[in-house]
Protein backbone atom coordinates (compact mmCIF):
# COMPACT_ATOMS: atom_id res chain seq x y z
CA UNK A 1 0.00 0.00 0.00
CA UNK A 2 1.46 3.41 -0.72
CA UNK A 3 2.82 5.53 2.24
CA UNK A 4 0.64 8.29 1.16
CA UNK A 5 -2.99 8.63 -0.17
CA UNK A 6 -2.05 11.92 -2.13
CA UNK A 7 -4.44 11.91 -5.31
CA UNK A 8 -3.73 15.66 -7.02
CA UNK A 9 -3.41 18.68 -6.36
CA UNK A 10 -6.38 21.55 -6.85
CA UNK A 11 -6.45 25.22 -7.77
CA UNK A 12 -7.70 26.97 -3.95
CA UNK A 13 -9.63 29.60 -5.89
CA UNK A 14 -10.88 27.81 -9.46
CA UNK A 15 -10.67 24.31 -7.83
CA UNK A 16 -8.79 23.31 -11.38
CA UNK A 17 -6.36 19.91 -10.81
CA UNK A 18 -3.05 20.06 -10.97
CA UNK A 19 -0.68 16.92 -11.44
CA UNK A 20 0.78 16.11 -7.82
CA UNK A 21 4.18 14.33 -9.25
CA UNK A 22 5.78 17.00 -11.20
CA UNK A 23 7.04 20.38 -9.37
CA UNK A 24 4.55 23.35 -8.81
CA UNK A 25 4.17 26.37 -7.61
CA UNK A 26 0.69 28.47 -7.66
CA UNK A 27 -1.83 27.60 -10.12
CA UNK A 28 -2.55 29.27 -13.46
CA UNK A 29 -5.00 32.35 -11.40
CA UNK A 30 -2.06 32.83 -9.57
CA UNK A 31 -3.08 31.35 -6.14
CA UNK A 32 -1.74 28.58 -3.11
CA UNK A 33 -2.40 24.93 -4.86
CA UNK A 34 -4.06 22.45 -2.31
CA UNK A 35 -2.92 18.94 -2.04
CA UNK A 36 -5.92 16.78 -2.26
CA UNK A 37 -6.12 12.92 -0.94
CA UNK A 38 -7.71 9.95 -1.16
CA UNK A 39 -9.78 9.96 2.36
CA UNK A 40 -11.25 7.13 1.71
CA UNK A 41 -8.25 4.92 1.34
CA UNK A 42 -6.74 6.76 3.83
CA UNK A 43 -8.93 5.45 6.46
CA UNK A 44 -8.79 2.14 6.30
CA UNK A 45 -5.22 3.03 7.92
CA UNK A 46 -5.52 5.72 9.78
CA UNK A 47 -7.81 5.08 12.57
CA UNK A 48 -8.26 6.09 16.15
CA UNK A 49 -6.44 2.75 17.05
CA UNK A 50 -3.58 2.49 14.46
CA UNK A 51 -2.30 6.07 15.24
CA UNK A 52 -2.15 5.34 18.62
CA UNK A 53 0.69 3.22 18.42
CA UNK A 54 2.92 5.11 15.84
CA UNK A 55 5.66 7.01 16.53
CA UNK A 56 5.33 10.45 18.11
CA UNK A 57 6.58 12.55 15.47
CA UNK A 58 4.31 14.63 12.63
CA UNK A 59 4.66 11.49 10.26
CA UNK A 60 2.59 9.28 12.15
CA UNK A 61 -0.35 11.11 9.45
CA UNK A 62 1.50 9.88 7.18
CA UNK A 63 -1.60 8.92 4.89
CA UNK A 64 -2.59 12.56 4.51
CA UNK A 65 1.22 13.83 3.55
CA UNK A 66 2.56 14.20 0.15
CA UNK A 67 5.34 11.97 0.85
CA UNK A 68 4.69 8.55 -1.41
CA UNK A 69 8.10 6.51 -1.00
CA UNK A 70 8.86 6.26 3.12
CA UNK A 71 12.58 6.58 2.43
CA UNK A 72 12.05 10.23 1.12
CA UNK A 73 11.48 11.37 4.58
CA UNK A 74 13.80 13.97 5.91
CA UNK A 75 13.45 14.10 9.46
CA UNK A 76 14.94 15.39 12.63
CA UNK A 77 11.91 13.97 15.01
CA UNK A 78 9.08 17.13 14.45
CA UNK A 79 5.96 16.63 15.89
CA UNK A 80 3.96 15.89 18.68
CA UNK A 81 5.29 18.81 20.68
CA UNK A 82 3.28 19.29 24.22
CA UNK A 83 -0.81 20.71 24.72
CA UNK A 84 0.22 22.25 27.83
CA UNK A 85 -2.40 23.36 30.71
CA UNK A 86 -2.06 27.22 31.74
CA UNK A 87 -3.72 27.16 35.14
CA UNK A 88 -2.35 30.09 36.51
CA UNK A 89 -2.22 32.00 33.71
CA UNK A 90 -5.33 31.17 32.24
CA UNK A 91 -7.11 32.30 35.98
CA UNK A 92 -5.21 35.10 35.62
CA UNK A 93 -6.77 36.22 32.86
CA UNK A 94 -10.53 34.78 33.60
CA UNK A 95 -10.06 31.57 30.65
CA UNK A 96 -9.32 28.45 33.29
CA UNK A 97 -9.25 25.92 30.32
CA UNK A 98 -6.21 27.98 28.32
CA UNK A 99 -4.26 25.32 26.53
CA UNK A 100 -0.91 26.37 24.48
CA UNK A 101 0.26 24.10 21.85
CA UNK A 102 4.11 24.36 22.18
CA UNK A 103 5.63 25.01 19.33
CA UNK A 104 9.06 25.99 21.13
CA UNK A 105 10.51 22.86 21.65
CA UNK A 106 10.50 21.41 17.78
CA UNK A 107 13.58 21.35 16.06
CA UNK A 108 14.98 24.91 14.91
CA UNK A 109 13.15 26.03 18.22
CA UNK A 110 9.87 26.87 15.71
CA UNK A 111 6.57 25.73 13.93
CA UNK A 112 8.80 26.11 10.83
CA UNK A 113 10.04 23.00 11.13
CA UNK A 114 6.70 21.23 9.85
CA UNK A 115 6.69 22.54 6.85
CA UNK A 116 10.44 22.03 5.94
CA UNK A 117 10.09 18.79 6.89
CA UNK A 118 7.56 17.80 4.85
CA UNK A 119 8.22 20.61 1.69
CA UNK A 120 12.19 19.86 1.78
CA UNK A 121 11.21 15.75 1.86
CA UNK A 122 8.54 16.12 -1.00
CA UNK A 123 10.81 18.35 -3.17
CA UNK A 124 13.97 16.19 -2.77
CA UNK A 125 11.48 13.34 -4.16
CA UNK A 126 10.91 14.81 -6.75
CA UNK A 127 13.91 15.40 -7.78
CA UNK A 128 14.26 19.32 -6.98
CA UNK A 129 18.21 19.91 -6.10
CA UNK A 130 18.02 23.65 -4.56
CA UNK A 131 15.61 25.58 -3.02
CA UNK A 132 15.18 29.08 -2.77
CA UNK A 133 13.27 31.58 -0.96
CA UNK A 134 12.52 34.93 1.10
CA UNK A 135 11.89 34.61 4.86
CA UNK A 136 11.13 36.65 7.93
CA UNK A 137 14.35 34.44 9.46
CA UNK A 138 12.63 30.86 10.82
CA UNK A 139 11.56 29.71 7.86
CA UNK A 140 14.75 30.47 6.05
CA UNK A 141 16.36 28.91 9.32
CA UNK A 142 14.15 25.54 9.11
CA UNK A 143 14.21 25.43 4.98
CA UNK A 144 18.12 25.53 5.54
CA UNK A 145 18.48 23.09 8.07
CA UNK A 146 16.26 20.63 6.23
CA UNK A 147 17.91 20.91 3.22
CA UNK A 148 21.07 20.51 4.41
CA UNK A 149 19.83 17.15 5.66
CA UNK A 150 17.95 16.42 2.31
CA UNK A 151 21.74 17.32 0.91
CA UNK A 152 19.82 20.03 -1.37
CA UNK A 153 21.23 23.67 -2.14
CA UNK A 154 19.55 26.52 -0.66
CA UNK A 155 19.52 30.23 -1.30
CA UNK A 156 17.86 32.57 1.72
CA UNK A 157 16.96 35.87 1.59
CA UNK A 158 15.99 37.57 4.79
CA UNK A 159 15.60 41.61 5.99
CA UNK A 160 18.22 43.29 8.10
CA UNK A 161 16.26 43.13 11.01
CA UNK A 162 15.10 39.56 10.84
CA UNK A 163 16.17 37.94 14.61
CA UNK A 164 20.06 37.57 14.77
CA UNK A 165 20.12 33.65 15.42
CA UNK A 166 18.00 32.77 12.73
CA UNK A 167 21.29 34.23 10.29
CA UNK A 168 23.82 31.71 12.24
CA UNK A 169 21.15 29.23 11.63
CA UNK A 170 21.15 29.80 7.77
CA UNK A 171 25.04 29.95 7.32
CA UNK A 172 25.75 27.03 10.28
CA UNK A 173 23.66 24.75 7.44
CA UNK A 174 25.71 25.74 4.44
CA UNK A 175 23.19 27.99 2.94
CA UNK A 176 23.74 31.14 1.03
CA UNK A 177 22.65 33.92 3.06
CA UNK A 178 21.52 37.51 1.35
CA UNK A 179 20.16 40.02 3.74
CA UNK A 180 18.19 42.85 2.25
CA UNK A 181 17.67 46.43 3.44
CA UNK A 182 14.04 46.59 3.70
CA UNK A 183 10.53 43.67 4.39
CA UNK A 184 9.88 40.51 3.72
CA UNK A 185 8.43 41.56 -0.04
CA UNK A 186 11.91 43.00 -0.64
CA UNK A 187 13.47 40.03 0.32
CA UNK A 188 11.32 37.69 -2.41
CA UNK A 189 12.11 40.40 -5.62
CA UNK A 190 15.65 39.55 -4.46
CA UNK A 191 15.04 35.75 -4.51
CA UNK A 192 12.51 35.98 -7.23
CA UNK A 193 15.47 37.60 -10.02
CA UNK A 194 18.04 35.15 -8.53
CA UNK A 195 15.90 31.99 -9.25
CA UNK A 196 15.39 33.58 -12.71
CA UNK A 197 18.75 34.37 -13.56
CA UNK A 198 20.58 31.30 -11.92
CA UNK A 199 18.46 28.33 -12.70
CA UNK A 200 18.12 24.99 -10.60
CA UNK A 201 16.27 26.02 -7.60
CA UNK A 202 13.04 25.64 -6.58
CA UNK A 203 10.84 29.20 -5.22
CA UNK A 204 9.38 27.59 -1.61
CA UNK A 205 8.10 31.00 -0.33
CA UNK A 206 4.66 30.85 1.68
CA UNK A 207 2.50 28.99 -0.31
CA UNK A 208 4.37 29.66 -3.42
CA UNK A 209 4.66 25.45 -3.22
CA UNK A 210 1.68 23.18 -2.06
CA UNK A 211 3.62 20.98 0.69
CA UNK A 212 4.85 23.33 3.30
CA UNK A 213 1.00 23.40 3.98
CA UNK A 214 0.81 19.81 4.70
CA UNK A 215 3.65 20.10 7.59
CA UNK A 216 1.70 22.49 9.18
CA UNK A 217 -1.52 21.19 8.90
CA UNK A 218 -0.44 18.41 11.65
CA UNK A 219 -0.48 21.11 14.39
CA UNK A 220 -4.44 20.41 14.21
CA UNK A 221 -3.98 16.65 13.20
CA UNK A 222 -2.19 16.93 16.79
CA UNK A 223 -4.41 19.45 19.10
CA UNK A 224 -7.60 17.14 18.59
CA UNK A 225 -5.61 13.95 18.93
CA UNK A 226 -3.87 15.12 21.90
CA UNK A 227 -7.87 15.82 23.03
CA UNK A 228 -8.86 12.80 22.96
CA UNK A 229 -9.96 12.99 19.15
CA UNK A 230 -11.92 16.45 20.64
CA UNK A 231 -11.85 19.67 19.12
CA UNK A 232 -11.42 22.80 21.56
CA UNK A 233 -13.71 25.72 21.34
CA UNK A 234 -11.55 28.09 20.30
CA UNK A 235 -7.78 28.32 18.29
CA UNK A 236 -5.87 31.21 18.47
CA UNK A 237 -3.07 31.65 15.49
CA UNK A 238 -0.46 34.28 14.78
CA UNK A 239 -1.58 35.33 11.25
CA UNK A 240 1.49 36.56 9.05
CA UNK A 241 1.77 34.83 5.80
CA UNK A 242 -1.19 32.37 7.49
CA UNK A 243 -0.06 29.18 6.47
CA UNK A 244 -0.80 27.26 10.07
CA UNK A 245 -4.33 28.85 10.36
CA UNK A 246 -4.97 27.43 7.11
CA UNK A 247 -3.41 24.20 7.64
CA UNK A 248 -5.28 23.86 10.73
CA UNK A 249 -8.41 24.40 8.92
CA UNK A 250 -7.53 21.90 6.23
CA UNK A 251 -6.33 19.35 9.10
CA UNK A 252 -10.01 19.93 10.24
CA UNK A 253 -11.89 19.49 7.49
CA UNK A 254 -9.81 15.98 6.77
CA UNK A 255 -10.77 15.12 10.23
CA UNK A 256 -14.52 15.60 9.83
CA UNK A 257 -14.21 13.15 6.46
CA UNK A 258 -12.27 10.57 8.04
CA UNK A 259 -14.66 10.35 11.03
CA UNK A 260 -11.90 11.05 13.28
CA UNK A 261 -13.95 14.43 14.72
CA UNK A 262 -16.88 14.84 14.93
CA UNK A 263 -19.43 17.93 12.78
CA UNK A 264 -17.76 20.95 15.40
CA UNK A 265 -15.22 22.96 14.28
CA UNK A 266 -13.37 25.46 16.79
CA UNK A 267 -13.50 28.95 16.07
CA UNK A 268 -10.15 30.22 14.51
CA UNK A 269 -8.86 33.40 15.22
CA UNK A 270 -6.08 35.23 13.91
CA UNK A 271 -4.20 37.23 15.66
CA UNK A 272 -2.04 40.05 14.43
CA UNK A 273 0.14 43.23 15.74
CA UNK A 274 -1.43 46.88 15.59
CA UNK A 275 1.72 47.47 13.34
CA UNK A 276 0.75 45.12 10.35
CA UNK A 277 -2.62 44.57 10.36
CA UNK A 278 -4.06 43.13 6.60
CA UNK A 279 -5.80 40.35 7.77
CA UNK A 280 -7.95 42.08 10.78
CA UNK A 281 -8.56 44.97 8.70
CA UNK A 282 -9.45 43.21 5.72
CA UNK A 283 -12.10 40.91 8.22
CA UNK A 284 -13.92 44.08 9.90
CA UNK A 285 -14.35 45.56 6.23
CA UNK A 286 -16.02 42.20 5.21
CA UNK A 287 -13.53 42.11 2.18
CA UNK A 288 -12.68 38.95 0.81
CA UNK A 289 -8.72 40.02 0.28
CA UNK A 290 -6.68 42.26 2.28
CA UNK A 291 -4.88 45.30 0.80
CA UNK A 292 -1.10 46.14 1.28
CA UNK A 293 -0.54 47.32 4.70
CA UNK A 294 1.67 50.52 4.79
CA UNK A 295 4.66 50.99 6.76
CA UNK A 296 4.41 47.41 8.50
CA UNK A 297 6.33 47.06 11.91
CA UNK A 298 5.93 44.98 15.29
CA UNK A 299 8.26 43.32 17.63
CA UNK A 300 6.78 39.70 16.53
CA UNK A 301 8.98 39.71 13.48
CA UNK A 302 7.41 36.62 12.14
CA UNK A 303 4.01 38.26 11.62
CA UNK A 304 5.48 41.32 9.46
CA UNK A 305 3.43 40.58 6.27
CA UNK A 306 2.39 43.11 5.07
CA UNK A 307 0.20 41.30 2.44
CA UNK A 308 0.14 37.46 2.49
CA UNK A 309 -0.65 35.49 -0.58
CA UNK A 310 -3.34 33.20 1.07
CA UNK A 311 -4.84 36.45 2.88
CA UNK A 312 -8.31 35.44 1.59
CA UNK A 313 -7.80 31.47 2.44
CA UNK A 314 -7.47 32.73 6.32
CA UNK A 315 -9.83 34.98 6.07
CA UNK A 316 -12.86 32.13 5.06
CA UNK A 317 -10.68 29.63 7.44
CA UNK A 318 -11.66 32.25 10.10
CA UNK A 319 -15.44 33.21 8.49
CA UNK A 320 -16.36 29.65 7.87
CA UNK A 321 -16.11 28.56 11.58
CA UNK A 322 -17.37 31.76 13.27
CA UNK A 323 -14.38 32.79 14.69
CA UNK A 324 -12.73 36.54 14.23
CA UNK A 325 -9.56 38.31 13.60
CA UNK A 326 -7.94 40.71 16.20
CA UNK A 327 -4.09 43.02 16.30
CA UNK A 328 -2.76 43.74 19.77
CA UNK A 329 -0.43 46.17 20.71
CA UNK A 330 3.35 45.38 21.16
CA UNK A 331 3.26 46.63 24.16
CA UNK A 332 0.14 44.56 25.30
CA UNK A 333 2.25 41.54 24.05
CA UNK A 334 5.42 42.08 25.50
CA UNK A 335 3.40 42.69 28.66
CA UNK A 336 1.92 38.71 28.02
CA UNK A 337 5.43 37.62 27.33
CA UNK A 338 6.83 38.59 30.80
CA UNK A 339 3.68 37.44 32.14
CA UNK A 340 3.30 34.00 30.91
CA UNK A 341 7.21 33.47 32.18
CA UNK A 342 6.58 34.35 35.27
CA UNK A 343 3.39 32.43 36.36
CA UNK A 344 4.19 28.99 34.18
CA UNK A 345 7.58 29.44 33.41
CA UNK A 346 7.29 29.29 29.83
CA UNK A 347 9.29 32.05 27.81
CA UNK A 348 7.43 32.26 24.32
CA UNK A 349 8.25 33.91 21.20
CA UNK A 350 6.35 37.81 20.61
CA UNK A 351 4.00 35.88 18.19
CA UNK A 352 2.98 34.08 20.50
CA UNK A 353 2.52 36.36 23.21
CA UNK A 354 0.63 38.20 21.00
CA UNK A 355 -2.33 35.32 20.76
CA UNK A 356 -1.81 36.14 24.58
CA UNK A 357 -2.75 39.19 24.51
CA UNK A 358 -5.85 38.44 22.02
CA UNK A 359 -7.21 35.76 24.13
CA UNK A 360 -7.40 38.25 27.39
CA UNK A 361 -8.73 40.63 25.42
CA UNK A 362 -11.24 38.37 23.56
CA UNK A 363 -12.12 36.85 27.44
CA UNK A 364 -12.90 40.78 27.76
CA UNK A 365 -15.34 41.41 24.82
CA UNK A 366 -16.97 38.08 25.61
CA UNK A 367 -16.01 36.46 22.44
CA UNK A 368 -14.37 33.26 24.72
CA UNK A 369 -16.59 32.54 27.45
CA UNK A 370 -15.24 31.48 30.80
CA UNK A 371 -16.47 27.41 30.34
CA UNK A 372 -14.43 27.58 26.44
CA UNK A 373 -11.41 25.38 25.80
CA UNK A 374 -9.16 27.88 24.54
CA UNK A 375 -6.44 26.02 22.42
CA UNK A 376 -3.01 29.05 21.53
CA UNK A 377 -0.46 28.60 19.38
CA UNK A 378 2.81 29.15 20.52
CA UNK A 379 4.74 29.12 17.39
CA UNK A 380 8.58 29.43 18.76
CA UNK A 381 10.73 29.55 21.57
CA UNK A 382 11.67 32.78 22.99
CA UNK A 383 15.37 31.90 23.57
CA UNK A 384 15.36 33.01 19.69
CA UNK A 385 13.99 36.67 20.97
CA UNK A 386 16.57 37.41 23.80
CA UNK A 387 15.97 41.09 23.12
CA UNK A 388 12.17 41.05 24.15
CA UNK A 389 12.91 41.02 27.69
CA UNK A 390 15.57 44.13 29.53
CA UNK A 391 17.61 42.58 31.98
CA UNK A 392 18.08 44.66 34.85
CA UNK A 393 19.80 42.58 37.58
CA UNK A 394 21.95 43.73 40.23
CA UNK A 395 25.60 42.74 39.85
CA UNK A 396 27.37 41.42 43.66
CA UNK A 397 30.35 40.23 44.59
Amino acid sequence: MSHSSLGHLECSRTGERYDADVVQGVSAAGVPLLARYDLELAGRSMTREALAGRTPTLWRYHEVLPVRDPAAVVSLGEGMTPLLTLARYGARIGVPRLLMKDEGLIPTGTFKARGAAVGVSRAAELGVTGVAMPTNGNAGAAWAVYAARAGLRCLIAMPLAAPAITRTECVAAGAELLLVDGLIGDAATVVNALVRERGGYQEVSTLKEPYRLEGKKTMGYEIAEQLGWRVPDVILYPAGGGVGLIGIWKALLEMRELGLIGEKLPRLVAVQATGCAPIVEAFHAGAEVSTPFPDAHTVAFGITVPKALGDFLVLRAVRETGGTAIAVSDDALLAELRQLAADEGTFICPEGAACMAAARELRETGFIAEGDTVVVLNTGTGLKYPETVEVAATVVG
